[in-house]
């Protein structure tokens, strides 16, 4: 059932994994990642999360630690998280100091999202039981955050040991790091997000099966939080959807034509089957815009008031949020990414925000006494006209002064 009284995002940003076609030059892409968070940075976003992935050639980035330090060089206020450092493949120590580091270098601009792993080939490779990957997570969390508030930690496990391990380096300047946890479907990672009280960033926010269980998984997070003595904090969750905007729909729809066939063809390569409905790169685009696409659920694919209406429909069913994150993919080409960019940052978020209702609530009251306004100015102008020019009493009469008097 809706929340009663939902509440609206009041920040916003990107998660970049980021996926990009496998035949170009990855060192353009990175940089071109590299403007596009710059470009973010200028447009007054929130937040940006870089992804770790390590195999399947699209998502190049193994280490979102390194991005983020060469981003936070060319950046002057957003926030950046490693979205998501996956938690079986580090030892905790080491990570926790790299994250301490990087939030020392960005002066507390550093988030930390972890999540168990997604690709099911980067466990292979590294000979971790897709099995155990949640285990593994919870029990590496528990070390980072004991690590982040400064204790000293030791703990055995059959995958790493700890003999009173702390950290050098804490965060900036003493603050608390923030945490968020990632959550698809199951509620396993809204449990552990409440156990120690840290977000929740639901990756899945677009999937249908995600969106269905957006209620249940706030409920597992809320129940997670009482139990642990923890608030459960609605403006500390983000939910993430796949956006691409123009001018008209229309546009949006031809625009997303560049990509979407690239993203169908990952999916394809991944799953070893077929996608119905995708035969050509139009088809492909109408049904990512309409019943979604494995991995990457339902696009937003139109104009900024088809974005606002579905920030909308995530809030009414979700109750409330803090941060919507755009999904950022390769879906037009990097001139009509950067506007799709500027269209949000534009027209969406001064609908959703309400910075724009002053200005707007001027003009109305301007038009609605217009004829009152005008009729004086007339009046007043057809007086002095008659007068001649001549204006007494400190108001202008044509002329010159005298004694503090116009004349």
């Amino acid at each position: 059932m809706p929340h009663p009284q939902p509440f609206l995002p009041t920040r916003f940003g990107v998660f970049l994994a980021p996926y990009h076609r496998h035949d170009h030059d990855p060192a353009l892409q990175l940089r071109r990642d590299l403007d596009l968070v710059a470009h973010l940075d200028r447009l007054g976003f929130d937040e940006a999360w870089i992804g770790e992935h390590h195999s399947a050639g699209y998502e190049i980035i193994a280490s979102p630690e390194v991005f983020i330090a060469a981003a936070a060089e060319r950046t002057r206020r957003i926030r950046l998280g490693t979205g998501v450092n996956s938690l079986p493949y580090h030892q905790p120590l080491i990570l926790a100091d790299r994250i301490c580091q990087l939030d020392q270098q960005t002066r507390g601009r550093a988030m930390l999202g972890v999540g168990p792993g997604q690709l099911p080939s980067d466990a292979f490779m590294m000979g971790v039981d897709p099995m155990r990957q949640r285990a593994m997570m919870a029990e590496s969390l528990d070390a980072i955050v004991r690590l982040l508030r400064g204790e000293t930690v030791t703990a055995t496990t059959d995958w790493f040991t700890l003999d009173e391990a702390r950290l050098q380096l804490g965060p900036y300047r003493g603050r608390e790091l923030e945490i968020a946890v990632a959550s698809a479907v199951s509620p396993t990672g809204a449990r552990l997000a409440g156990r120690y009280g840290a977000g929740l960033l639901s990756l899945a926010a677009a999937d249908p099966a995600g969106y269905a269980t957006l209620g249940t998984n706030w409920a597992a997070h809320e129940e997670a939080c009482r139990e642990s003595g923890h608030t459960p904090d609605r403006s500390a969750w983000r939910l993430v959807t796949p956006v691409h905007l123009a001018e008209t729909r229309e546009q949006a729809l031809k625009e997303a034509e560049f990509g979407t066939g690239d993203l169908v063809a990952y999916v394809e390569a991944l799953s070893g089957a077929r996608l119905d409905g995708c035969a050509t790169p139009a088809e492909a685009v109408a049904r990512w815009s309409g019943e979604g696409l494995p991995t990457f659920g339902r696009a937003v694919i139109g104009n900024p008031e088809d974005a606002v209406e579905r920030i909308r429909q995530l809030a009414d069913k979700t109750g409330g949020f803090g941060t919507f994150l755009i999904l950022q993919l390769d879906i037009g080409d990097p001139a009509a990414t950067r506007r799709s960019l500027e269209l949000f940052a534009e027209r969406v978020v001064p609908r959703l925000t309400g910075t724009a209702d002053a200005r707007q609530a001027s003009l109305a009251w301007a038009g609605r006494n217009s004829e009152r306004f005008i009729g004086a100015m007339r009046q007043a102008t057809a007086e002095a006209v008659a007068r001649g020019g001549e204006v007494r009493g400190g108001e202008f009469r044509g002329g010159e002064v005298r004694g503090g008097e116009v004349r």
